[in-house]
């Protein structure tokens, strides 16, 4: 899956493992969700454009690049999304932000759409997803088919933790959709959690478990 991105680094492998423990608390869990969004956030810029401009240092003036933040638009799928907009604004912080609200049945497991809202001339904008779980795939596949049917060209889709399943549920659906995650874990269980995963993200992020 050459569009799938994982970050392989030992200072992500070291939040990881502070991620991932049942003991850590909601406060340093949120740190490092926001931290390790900024990662992915990094990577996900590797290829953004540059506008040659000319600016003066302390010394001469120069030629030099710059992004036009207007060009992107960062778009959390709620709850569990937002625990990676500190970050991401950390990084980019005059990025306009959309959101889209979806719920997991915990019956049939099929995700249910109910907020969509994002900034205007979101077909003009790169639009970057962020979400820490991609368990199945149900969700990013619906947030980006929302998107692409308001006209958006280019999506990216950054997580934490990745199930193979849902990698190639995505893969399979939008084939043009870059996924960056810091991992890439070994499966999902009967209950579709993914395995050896975090265990809910959401209910971590925000202390309702």
């Amino acid at each position: 899956m050459e569009n799938v991105i994982e970050l392989k680094h030992p200072l992500i492998e070291h939040k990881l493992a502070i991620l991932r423990d049942k003991t850590t608390g909601t406060k340093k869990f949120r740190e490092l969700v926001s931290e390790i969004a900024m990662f992915l956030c990094y990577e996900a810029l590797a290829d953004a454009k540059l506008t040659k401009t000319e600016i003066e240092t302390p010394i001469e003036k120069m030629q030099t690049g710059t992004i036009n933040e207007d060009d992107y638009a960062f778009i959390p799928i709620l709850r569990a999304g937002m625990g990676m907009l500190d970050g991401v604004i950390t990084v980019f912080p005059n990025a306009k932000i959309g959101h889209i609200g979806m719920y997991r049945d915990e019956t049939t497991f099929e995700p249910h759409n109910y907020f969509f809202k994002v900034p205007k001339d979101i077909e003009k904008r790169e639009v970057i997803i962020i979400d820490p779980m991609l368990a199945t795939g149900g969700s990013a596949i619906d947030a980006i088919d929302l998107l692409k049917s308001k006209g958006v060209k280019k999506i990216k889709f950054l997580c934490i933790i990745a199930a193979p399943e849902g990698l190639k549920a995505v893969v399979e659906k939008h084939k043009d959709v870059k996924i960056y995650c810091a991992h890439i874990d070994k499966k999902l269980n009967k209950n579709k959690y993914i395995v050896p995963g975090l265990g809910d993200a959401g209910d971590r992020i925000f202390g309702t478990k």
